[in-house]
């Protein structure tokens, strides 16, 4: 009798286990089920097709439609009137002096563009959660049969228990028949309640990060809009401080066009434009003007400037690169916050390989200059769509394209971080972005020596990020 005492208790405790495991699901199954129905439509996830996509698949599904829901989150905030006001009053009490708007506009595009980094950040982390949340879904809905299976046994067996063991004599015969056969039962239905409640738990909390990282990048993205506003204020400024005779401006853009027109190859355009176009021809003899007298320092001069580029202050006057343009490898940051689809060196989709490298972006993306420099060009260009020419210095320029909007013109010396350009809402179909797999916005850099392309990625931080030394 000793054993047939151990026996139920054992089986007893079992039970008890199973049924505190499963009191979880018999107080809501509704909520199981609710999350099991599969959704209809475009939208659906099966656990086949979960299976069959692969995880890289479907993660850059979820991204894409991420990407869409963030950005309709986008068009449809506004500004407050109050906080327009707000951003209008700071500008007016900014020191209208060149240098100083001009670090003002710095400033905000760093900011601009550190935002836009968390809010590509946040898109990725909602897109992996919602893979995740479907592998737990597409678990239980391959598991639906089972679960109803143990559903239903544990809640009939928590209305009715089996009799306790010698409460009365004539039924300990039924409990022991019926402690050997649910001890078989029980371990594997309450293995299977436990996995069960994890797998809800887990969806539970995967729902509460989503939710979680949503309100974030809201939050991100009303940030952004500020900085965007105070950024076309600064802008306006910058160009009042910086115009000139709108006739002249006309005639020479007028010029470069046709001299664009005409021009076969980059390195023709180059050369018309550093000869024939005044505002650039003049930029440029100044800047090899200022490169000489930098030359004609004494030791002493130079260590003074040497220390002032190493604390990050150079002259906010400047009209001549900081630093030698071979000096800052490894020092200079992304014009652009986005993820590297194309390197120097790859298949460009033509059979011949990309001679720059290719940023997608988020539309309405800040572009920045990535080193002090003129601008030679800033205009259409044949197959490159929108495009600048940045006159960097040592022989070097640094041409980027695929822009929509471009906010500075030919002549204009330009600092490091400086906003220059926004990104469009799609990509530009370009001859540089042949036969890439995205539709995002994409930004194409090529760095030239003469008439020579070289590889850029020398000259990039470790991932893109960090200030540059020669930011202002």
């Amino acid at each position: 009798m000793d054993a047939s005492r151990k026996r139920p208790a054992r089986y007893g405790s079992g039970l008890a286990s199973t049924l505190a495991v499963a009191g979880f699901l018999l107080a809501a199954p509704q909520l199981l089920f609710a999350q099991d129905a599969a959704p209809s439509g475009d939208g659906a996830v099966t656990a086949a097709s979960v299976e069959n996509a692969g995880p890289t698949a479907e993660l850059q599904k979820k991204q894409k439609e991420t990407r869409k829901e963030l950005e309709a989150l986008g068009k449809t905030m506004q500004l407050s009137g109050d906080k327009i006001s707000e951003i209008e009053r700071s500008i007016a009490q900014t020191n209208k002096d060149s240098a100083d708007i001009r670090q003002a506009l710095i400033d905000s595009a760093k900011k601009r563009q550190d935002l836009e980094r968390k809010i590509q950040e946040s898109e990725k982390k909602i897109a992996a959660l919602g893979v995740q949340e479907d592998g737990i879904r597409a678990s239980l809905r391959s598991r639906r049969g089972v679960l109803a299976e143990v559903l239903g046994a544990l809640e009939r067996m928590g209305r009715n228990p089996p009799p306790a063991l010698l409460v009365k004599p004539e039924d300990a015969l039924a409990s022991v028949r019926s402690a050997i056969l649910l001890g078989a039962v029980v371990p594997g239905m309450r293995a299977e309640a436990e996995r069960l409640v994890a797998d809800l738990k887990a969806l539970s909390e995967t729902r509460k990060a989503v939710a979680s990282e949503k309100q974030s990048v809201s939050d991100t993205i009303a940030a952004s809009l500020e900085e965007d506003k105070r950024m076309d204020l600064l802008l306006a400024e910058n160009e009042k401080l910086n115009g000139r005779n709108t006739a002249e401006l006309d005639a020479e853009r007028r010029r470069s066009d046709e001299l664009a027109g005409r021009a076969t190859s980059l390195e023709g355009l180059i050369s018309s434009l550093e000869s024939e176009i005044s505002s650039v021809r003049e930029a440029m003899a100044a800047a090899r003007a200022e490169e000489e007298r930098q030359k004609r320092l004494t030791q002493a001069e130079r260590e003074k400037a040497r220390e002032l580029a190493e604390s990050g202050v150079p002259d906010k006057n400047r009209i001549a690169p900081a630093y030698a343009f071979a000096s800052l490898r490894h020092k200079l940051e992304f014009p652009v916050a986005g993820d590297v689809v194309r390197s120097f060196g790859d298949p460009d989709g033509t059979g011949h390989t990309a001679r720059g490298m290719t940023i997608a972006s988020n539309a309405g993306a800040i572009v920045t200059a990535p080193a002090d420099g003129s601008i030679v060009f800033a205009g259409a260009f044949r197959s490159y769509g929108q495009m600048i020419i940045l006159n960097v210095g040592d022989g070097y320029y640094v041409v980027l394209t695929g822009m929509k909007d471009v906010n500075v013109r030919q002549g204009r010396f330009v600092f490091s971080g400086e906003p220059i350009a926004v990104m469009g809402e799609k990509r530009v179909a370009s001859a540089t972005a042949l036969a890439l797999e995205t539709d995002r916005p994409t930004l194409y850099i090529e760095f030239r020596n003469g008439n020579t392309t070289v590889d850029s990625k020398p000259w990039w931080t470790a991932k893109g990020t960090g200030r540059a030394r020669n930011d202002s």
